[in-house]
């Protein structure tokens, strides 16, 4: 099986190899970096929306190529007002071969204030949280969760949940669609 992911970032890649290994067997994934069309640190719905074209442009690169994927994954990370907080969660817009769509999120955890600020202002969390740690390209590896959850949780395990609940409606397809 094939599985294209809008992204180059080995996280999100290793993230959707494992956990549609969970269900399927002998899966391909290969990373295609594509634009979200949304800001550089989406908020609230936007992270949706970013999931979404994602995985609508590699449905676009999948035919132009005739590639043969089956399934397509687009991951965005944002943040969210909730309960008067602010939370970061990633998103996962995953699309079949015949246009069928699932959603799914990571879990959600509360910002530091001084963070939010920051992300309101612009700023990607990956870029706040490589300042905050003092080490680059934080997003490629432990991300965000790992630095807070002290290593308990990586990126790779947070898009994983996200990815394994994206993909419920492909697993129960005759409730779904």
């Amino acid at each position: 099986m094939k599985v294209l992911v809008g992204s180059r970032n080995t996280v999100k890649l290793e993230a959707t190899k494992e956990a549609f290994s969970i269900y399927f067997d002998s899966v391909d994934v290969e990373g295609i970096g594509v634009n979200s069309k949304v800001s550089n640190q989406p908020i609230e719905d936007e992270t949706f929306v970013g999931a979404r074209n994602r995985a609508l442009a590699l449905c676009k690169i999948n035919d132009e190529r005739n590639a043969k994927a089956e399934f397509f994954v687009g991951i965005e990370g944002g943040i969210k007002k909730l309960f008067g907080r602010w939370f970061t969660f990633g998103v996962i817009c995953i699309m079949d071969d015949t246009g069928r769509v699932g959603y799914g999120t990571s879990p959600f955890f509360v910002l530091p204030s001084d963070l939010t600020e920051k992300l309101l202002g612009g700023t990607e969390l990956g870029d706040v949280m490589d300042n905050l740690i003092g080490e680059k390209n934080t997003k490629q590896k432990q991300g965000a969760v790992g630095y807070f959850t002290k290593g308990v949780m990586d990126r790779r395990r947070f898009y994983v949940a996200g990815l394994t609940v994206a993909l419920i409606p492909f697993l129960n397809a005759d409730l779904y669609f």
